[in-house]
């Protein structure tokens, strides 16, 4: 992997990190083979063209592979996935994408797999040291055993997980970030199935299993995880932003000509 040069730059690609056809299947756990094969069902854009004729691929790529082989894993078959990804916005960028993938993984049943330190470099596409192991573990994408070279892998998170790597936040922010999140996120789930408890299951055993009843509580339980899914995601990441606007509007700013690290008079 590499950064794009100014080269690169000049032929339409934007700066960032990018990787040739065999990078690219190495970090999303293909085969190249694969790779070269979503290319030409139009599933994959193609890659940008550089010196000596290589093909770059970015970011883009890896996260719309991450999401066609999650497809895959669900049951979807080649023609359903074109189908799906024709509805999907042209413009995406990769951190849409990486959203698209986590709303249809969030209702697969749970997955983990096991994995050497070995296979687990290569697909992160890197050496790891212990303190990135540690960090892997903290973030829930990697369980740690007695073998210290063998690991629960959570192969849905690894992706994620190798960008935040590089992230300078230290390992205690990432534990208490985690705790802080499953806190919350474990109340809103007892608050849901409490309210899906007492206005969809007890009316529905209280209506004499009536048919129509019966027929909506199903659709309702099949659709009702992606749903809540979606809405969660959409409701964090609003709040998130007006959040992270207020606190930077809150923040005072240092007169002109101030020292560093003081306050403006009131």
């Amino acid at each position: 992997m590499r950064q794009a040069s100014d080269e690169d730059q000049g032929e339409g690609r934007a700066a960032g990190p990018t990787y040739t056809v065999d990078e690219l299947a190495a970090r999303a756990g293909v085969t190249v083979r694969t790779v070269r094969f979503y290319g030409t069902r139009g599933l994959l854009p193609p890659p940008v063209i550089g010196p000596r004729r290589v093909g770059h691929y970015g970011p883009e790529h890896l996260s719309r592979l991450a999401l066609i082989e999650e497809l895959q894993r669900q049951g979807m078959t080649l023609a359903a996935i074109e189908r799906y990804l024709e509805q999907l916005p042209p413009d995406l960028s990769a951190q849409d994408l990486a959203v698209h993938r986590a709303l249809v993984a969030s209702w697969a049943p749970e997955s983990a797999e096991e994995t050497t330190r070995q296979e687990l470099e290569r697909r992160a596409g890197r050496p790891l040291a212990d303190r990135d192991v540690d960090r892997l573990a903290a973030m829930g994408v990697l369980d740690k055993g007695p073998d210290p070279d063998v690991f629960r892998l959570d192969g849905s998170l690894l992706r994620l997980g190798v960008e935040l790597l590089d992230v300078p936040i230290e390992h205690e922010t990432i534990l208490a970030s985690r705790t802080v999140l499953l806190e919350h996120a474990r109340a809103a789930a007892q608050e849901l199935a409490r309210l899906f408890r007492e206005q969809v299951w007890n009316p529905y055993r209280e209506s004499g299993e009536d048919p129509d009843h019966l027929t909506a509580m199903k659709s309702l339980s099949a659709h009702m995880q992606p749903m809540v899914i979606q809405s969660l995601v959409t409701a964090f990441q609003r709040s998130l932003s007006e959040e992270l606007r207020t606190a930077f509007r809150t923040v005072p700013r240092p007169a002109p000509g101030a020292a560093p690290g003081t306050t403006p008079r009131p």
